[in-house]
């Protein structure tokens, strides 16, 4: 079965929620997700690096601290240089999403460091696909879609209150979207693998 790995640090549960957001997409369109929960610098980060392997991709997610993914991402990509050396995830699909208290908060770098996480590895990335809403920012509540207008990847934004409250619904949706979105790309991919080996034997 199609699957995808959904690889994530969460600080202070934000980004935890959204990757279950964005796992039900992927769901959502047929195809397995499986959860990969980067707890600290510290870990064995070789289960989830074999997970990803064995998956037909990846989606990354973290935090947007300083500028940046977090520091803890931060060490799980570098440890993915193992996976990097043998051309492990190369092909693959990738895709990210990331979320902090601002809606700027220079989410876009954090977005451009895990594209090109996955580009080092030879990834192919898929973009949000979303258009930015074609109404008025003042009018942007917690139920729009693709509120901050990102397009590289889920650019989410949160309050600094618990995770089952903030980011708000919106956020949420758009996470659902993502993951649908690579869900769906992942299986004609599939296919289109499928037809070349026919094609070949």
């Amino acid at each position: 079965m199609t699957r995808i790995a959904i690889a994530y640090h969460s600080g202070y549960g934000h980004t935890e929620v959204l990757a279950q957001s964005v796992a039900q997409g992927v769901r959502d369109a047929g195809v397995e997700a499986v959860l990969l929960k980067i707890d600290n610098a510290t870990q064995d980060f070789d289960p989830l690096l074999d997970e990803i392997t064995a998956s037909d991709g990846a989606i990354f997610g973290a935090p947007t601290y300083m500028g940046d993914v977090s520091g803890v991402f931060k060490v799980f990509a570098d440890a993915s240089s193992k996976a990097f050396f043998t051309g492990a995830w190369r092909d693959k699909l990738a895709a990210g999403f990331t979320v902090s208290h601002s809606f700027s908060g220079d989410k876009l770098h954090a977005l451009s460091s895990l594209s090109i996480l996955a580009a080092q590895h030879g990834m192919n990335w898929i973009n949000l696909g979303i258009p930015a809403p074609n109404i008025p920012a003042a009018e942007r509540g917690p139920d729009t879609v693709n509120r901050v207008g990102s397009f590289i990847g889920l650019a989410a934004q949160a309050d600094n209150a618990a995770a089952d409250v903030s980011p708000p619904f919106g956020e949420h949706e758009t996470a659902r979207l993502l993951g649908l979105r690579v869900g769906k790309a992942a299986l004609r991919w599939a296919r289109g693998a499928e037809a070349e080996l026919k094609q070949a034997a």
